[in-house]
């Protein structure tokens, strides 16, 4: 256990290290979420409910949490091309260790995101600020796990050069399905359906009606917490197997 641990550390030390030495990734990530959480609640807040901040600072918090999927993503395709996990794999580090050293170094700039959004929001909306914004914020340490695991999986199998593609995919159903941009009243029952069975809008209600208030705790917080605890298992494990299939090879 203690060996395990130490490897452990040593790989999350490493990736953080690569981590900070992307600033310009790091800038693009929290920067552009930012402008965008400004600017359209300046254009748009007296025009809908939807980009009120109690609503929108949620869902661009959970938004910007789509972008590790391709920051991820990045950080494993490119080591991949360099060999250095080939050098790794020879070393007694498990899959699982590989993939929680890649992950545990992410959980902190998520940590920042949401400190930062909700900060911004709060600027322009002071009913924001409270306990439930409190709470919501360790939360989204839960939603970001799905983009991470993605993330992990998509570098492990994609080369530094498609990630950027594939990775954008995930952007965009998070832009387009979580239903933060647009009210979802008019959408088909099918459409809604297909909403409600995924990750991407699942996620922003469950940070959304976290600093909103739980009504119904099944419809507003569990089903929601579960549904996605179930497709950020599958990413994970998904991730593992891959992991453990490149060390064989």
């Amino acid at each position: 256990m203690r060996e395990s641990l130490s490897r452990l550390y040593a790989l999350s030390k490493r990736n953080a290290k690569e981590i900070v030495r992307d600033p310009l990734s790091l800038i693009f990530m929290i920067g552009l979420p930012l402008f965008m959480e400004i600017l359209f609640y300046l254009l748009f807040h007296k025009l809908t409910d939807q980009f009120q901040m109690i609503y929108l600072a949620p869902g661009i918090v959970v938004f910007s949490q789509a972008f590790l999927t391709l920051f991820t993503g990045q950080l494993i395709a490119l080591d991949r091309s360099t060999s250095l996990l080939t050098r790794l794999y020879v070393s007694k580090a498990t899959p699982v260790e590989f993939i929680l050293s890649y992950a545990l170094p992410i959980l902190p700039l998520t940590l920042v995101q949401s400190i930062l959004f909700f900060l911004v929001g709060g600027i322009f909306d002071a009913g924001l600020f409270g306990v439930k914004m409190l709470l919501a914020i360790p939360l989204s340490l839960v939603t970001s796990l799905f983009f991470i695991g993605m993330g992990i999986l998509f570098g492990s199998l994609c080369s530094e050069k498609s990630i950027g593609g594939i990775a954008s995919i995930l952007i965009a159903c998070q832009s387009v399905l979580s239903g933060m941009w647009f009210p979802i009243e008019g959408l088909g029952d099918g459409m809604l359906a297909l909403m409600n069975a995924l990750p991407f809008r699942n996620a922003t209600l469950l940070v959304q009606n976290t600093v909103n208030g739980i009504g119904d705790a099944f419809a507003d917080f569990w089903r929601p917490l579960l549904i996605l605890l179930g497709y950020t298992l599958a990413a994970f494990v998904s991730a593992v197997l891959v992991f453990r299939r490149k060390m064989k090879q």
